[in-house]
């Protein structure tokens, strides 16, 4: 940093992204897998994409949430989308270059991606 205006525009955007993961009249719901097995795999730059693309995507109704152990360390990094009134769509193996997809077609549209998901990958 080198200026307090740089300061301000770092402020300004994790302000944003504070926004979209902060919990309010959203109907969907977003959840990382953030425990140390998730991590290691790769949650961290996934959960970053997730509010990078609902900001990209001007997606509002979706807040993102984080949570410890899932109990399936071989599956990380898991997503959870959890839509009101519908089951659980539990992602797995989740990378940065999947949540596009994943944003736009069940975020969006309604439309779980299922060659992304835990029933997808046990059969």
């Amino acid at each position: 940093m080198k200026s307090l205006a740089e300061l301000a525009a770092i402020r300004d955007k994790m302000k944003q992204n504070a926004t979209i993961r902060e919990d309010g009249e959203s109907t969907i719901r977003i959840v990382v897998g953030m425990a140390t097995c998730g991590i290691a795999a790769g949650a961290r730059p996934v959960l970053n994409a997730i509010t990078a693309e609902l900001a990209a995507q001007n997606v509002t109704n979706a807040t993102v949430a984080q949570t410890g152990c899932i109990g399936r360390c071989t599956l990380e990094p898991i997503v959870d989308v959890i839509v009101p009134g519908e089951d659980i769509v539990t992602y797995v193996h989740v990378t940065p270059d999947k949540i596009s997809k994943i944003i736009s077609s069940h975020v969006k549209e309604g439309i779980p991606v299922v060659e992304y998901t835990v029933g997808a990958y046990e059969n």
